[in-house]
C-alpha cells in the first residue's frame, strides 16, 4: 500500500511539473511558429552568451513544451525531467542568481525548486500511465 501511495504522489508531482512547463513553453512555441527566427527570445539568449540565439531559443522552447507534454503523459519521463532540470539549473545560474534567493524578486528559489522536482522525477519511477505502459511494449 505504501508503494502505491508513493507512486500516486510522484504521478501528481510529474503531472504538475508537466503542466507548469507546458504553460511556460506554449507562448514561446506560439512565437516561434509565428516567426521561426524568434527574434526577441533569440536576441535575449544571444546577449546572455548563448550563441546562436535562435538555436538556443528553439532548444529551450522544445524542452519546455515537449518536455512538459512528456511529463504530463508519463512518456520518456527520465529524459524529459533531466532536460528540464538541466535547463532550470542553467536558468537559475545565468538569469536568476544575481537577483538573490527569493522568487518574488526574480531570484533562484523557483528554478531551484523545479530543478529538484525534475531531479526526483528523473531518478524515480514517476507513476504508470497508459502512455508509459504503451512505451514499454
Amino acid at each position: 500500500m505504501h508503494a502505491e501511495k508513493q507512486r500516486r504522489g510522484l504521478a501528481v508531482v510529474r503531472m504538475l511539473v508537466g503542466v507548469i512547463f507546458i504553460t511556460h513553453g506554449w507562448p514561446k512555441l506560439a512565437a516561434a511558429l509565428a516567426d521561426p527566427r524568434v527574434p526577441q527570445f533569440a536576441a535575449q539568449l544571444h546577449r546572455m552568451g548563448f550563441v546562436p540565439g535562435v538555436g538556443w531559443a528553439w532548444a529551450v522552447t522544445l524542452v519546455e513544451f515537449l518536455g512538459g507534454v512528456c511529463l504530463l503523459l508519463g512518456v520518456l519521463v527520465p529524459v524529459a525531467a533531466a532536460l528540464i532540470g538541466i535547463e532550470m539549473v542553467v536558468a537559475g545560474v545565468t538569469v536568476n542568481l544575481a537577483r538573490g534567493y527569493y522568487w518574488t524578486r526574480g531570484g533562484w528559489e523557483m528554478p531551484l525548486i523545479l530543478a529538484v522536482l525534475c531531479g526526483v522525477l528523473a531518478l524515480t519511477s514517476p507513476g504508470r500511465t497508459p502512455a508509459a505502459r504503451a512505451e514499454r511494449r
